[in-house]
């Protein structure tokens, strides 16, 4: 989906879903996907992932769509070990206030 051409992300506002943009969209053969009005598969606590990949992803340029899942990959196996070592901090913490 990443190298197959322009994919223009909708969703109900006003200006996506006008007659003249959907003619322009469809002229240029743009393939239209639509957004939901919220997504229930997202957790609040996903926004702040989303966050952090784009910032430390922007400006960044990859060759090839695989080029792209392994970036992502890399980048996030390099969450994992912070993440455990905080959250075992946290409850031998939680365990010793007890």
């Amino acid at each position: 989906m990443l190298s197959h051409g322009t994919v223009l992300l909708r969703d109900n506002a006003r200006p996506h879903s006008a007659s003249v943009t959907q003619n322009l969209s469809q002229q240029f053969g743009w393939e239209k996907f639509d957004h939901p009005p919220y997504s229930p598969d997202l957790a609040s606590s996903d926004y702040r992932l989303f966050w952090n990949l784009k910032r430390d992803f922007g400006g960044r340029r990859f060759d090839s769509d695989d080029d792209a899942k392994n970036g992502v990959q890399r980048w996030l196996s390099s969450l994992v070990a912070p993440f455990l070592k905080e959250s075992i901090d946290k409850l031998v913490s939680a365990m010793t206030n007890i």
